[in-house]
């Protein structure tokens, strides 16, 4: 499995926004969206390209473009859903799919409420959208619904990541790539990151 933390000035200028408890949730939205526009440039740069031939204002020459049926977007409800515009301002063209799931609080499993896909995602490179990889329990369980739906190229975009939920993951689904802003220190005993930034879906929608 290929974890990469990405370390730019900018990822980490707003992550240290990000973190801190005095954040607004209006500057919080904001906050992701940015680093998930980020962090998909990076998720993103391994893709196929093809050549073709355009015409500038001046002559003909070759460029470059991303060939076919690409990128499925797949954010896991309902934190993810607030990383969605970031992937889609970088990538418009991309399908989307939902995958909601909740954690139980006393087990700290997953437990599977909704789940739409694209039709065509088998013929896709998947981006799965969740801002904490936590325990890992969650993330396992959605590249087994995008794997069961024939997906084979999945990336794992988050905005923070824990050491257990990253070995978690790679007991799981070791083909999965993950791209993430940080890998921190731990998970405390309530299953939560630590620094962390709290629970990423009450400060996105203001319910904490």
């Amino acid at each position: 499995m290929t974890v990469v933390e990405v370390t730019h000035p900018l990822v980490r200028h707003k992550l240290g926004l990000l973190r801190d408890v005095s954040t607004s949730t209006e500057m919080f939205r904001r906050l992701v969206n940015e680093l998930t526009l980020l962090l998909s440039y990076e998720a993103t740069k391994e893709l196929a390209l093809e050549e073709t031939q355009v015409q500038t204002p001046i002559e003909w020459t070759t460029a470059q473009r991303i060939p076919g049926k690409k990128i499925a977007v797949c954010p896991i409800l309902r934190a993810g859903m607030g990383m969605l515009d970031g992937v889609l301002s970088l990538i418009p063209v991309a399908r989307v799919g939902f995958i909601g799931l909740y954690r139980n609080e006393e087990t700290l499993q997953p437990v599977e409420y909704f789940v739409k896909l694209p039709a065509d995602i088998a013929d896709r490179d998947v981006l799965l959208l969740d801002p904490m990889l936590a325990t890992g329990n969650s993330t396992a369980a959605a590249v087994d619904v995008v794997k069961k739906a024939g997906a084979t190229h999945i990336t794992l975009i988050s905005l923070i990541s824990a050491p257990e939920g990253i070995a978690r993951v790679r007991e799981a689904h070791p083909d999965l790539r993950i791209v993430t802003a940080s890998i921190d220190s731990r998970l405390n005993e309530k299953g939560y990151i630590v620094p962390g930034l709290g629970d990423a879906g009450d400060r996105l929608y203001g319910t904490k």
